[in-house]
């Protein structure tokens, strides 16, 4: 905080009672900064501000004096089937959120000047479920399949705001470990029970970042004045699900002697398989380059920092 006990930084989060958002605010809060968060239903307190991404409208009244706006919307992409009704929510809940920040954004620069910087999630999965000799990294072409066009679409709501002048930060990122939620914690609970298992054949490339690593990315990406465009969010020695399930097992003391092929799990997840067994092979290069430092850099340390309380 600065001398005058005033927020380093006042923050607008988009997503914030969701996993990533809910970490985020209390982490952000903890460390004395202004959290101001947008929600769809009537506004409870003073630091809620009403918005309808769906409808493109948002308060104009919640940017004010903000630096850094965050968005984390959208529906969960891995919980249900991917029917056609499931695909068109899971589309038009990152494509609306993402338009109505960058647009509204956008249509208020000259108000706001060069801030605030806009953060903007997205995933691995740009690049698809099938690895090459070498490893994907922000220069490489997005996939075909579902996953990675949505995140091509999301990804191109930003647009709106780097055509204004504003810093635009994409983050593609891994899936986030802790075992305060998202699928670690159903991971660490069927660990924890000896029915642990490796997924498919286990050879396949598996990105992951702790969640305090996708915290401090986040933070970075606002902190840093030349970040912007697309940064990889994943650990920088690539682990395979083999790897990752040994360490699991090793740091539980359980044992690892179970498998879930394909032919098991595609009856009960249909097309999501490819999100859970797909090989992708992908290293955050631009982070590396621009100087960001991974409190946990390969799969042991993620797993370990997964599994703290902190």
């Amino acid at each position: 905080q600065s001398g005058r006990g005033e927020p380093e930084v006042k923050w607008l989060l988009a997503g914030a009672s969701g996993f990533l958002g809910n970490a985020l605010r209390v982490r952000l809060a903890n460390e004395g900064h202004e959290v101001v968060r947008l929600v769809r239903r009537e506004p409870a307190t003073s630091n809620e501000f009403r918005w309808d991404p769906y409808a493109g409208e948002v308060d104009p009244a919640a940017f004010t004096g903000v630096d850094a706006v965050v968005n984390l919307a959208g529906v969960n992409l891995l919980t249900r089937r991917w029917t056609t009704s499931r695909r068109e929510k899971i589309l038009a809940s990152r494509v609306a959120s993402t338009a109505t920040l960058a647009t509204t954004l956008a249509e208020r620069a000259a108000e706001y000047g060069e801030r605030p910087v806009l953060v903007s999630q997205s995933a691995t999965g740009y690049y698809g479920t099938v690895a090459g000799e070498q490893p994907h990294t922000e220069d490489s072409p997005p996939a075909s399949d579902f996953a990675a066009q949505v995140c091509v679409q999301w990804e191109a709501q930003t647009r709106p705001a780097a055509e204004a002048g504003l810093r635009v930060v994409v983050l593609r990122a891994a899936p986030v470990l802790h075992r305060s939620g998202s699928s670690f914690r159903l991971m660490h609970l069927a660990w924890s029970c000896g029915l642990g298992a490796t997924l498919g054949d286990g050879k396949q490339w598996m990105p992951i970042i702790a969640l305090s690593d996708w915290l401090g990315a986040v933070r970075w990406a606002a902190d840093t004045p030349h970040a912007a465009g697309a940064y990889n969010v994943t650990i920088p020695e690539p682990t395979t699900n083999a790897e990752f399930t040994d360490e699991l097992a090793r740091a539980l003391h359980r044992p690892r002697f179970l498998a879930a092929p394909e032919m098991v799990l595609r009856p009960a997840l249909g097309e999501r398989v490819g999100q859970m067994i797909g090989d992708m092979y992908v290293v955050p290069k631009r982070l590396t380059e621009h100087g960001f430092v991974f409190g946990a850099p390969d799969v042991r340390s993620t797993v370990a920092a997964a599994l703290s309380k902190d």
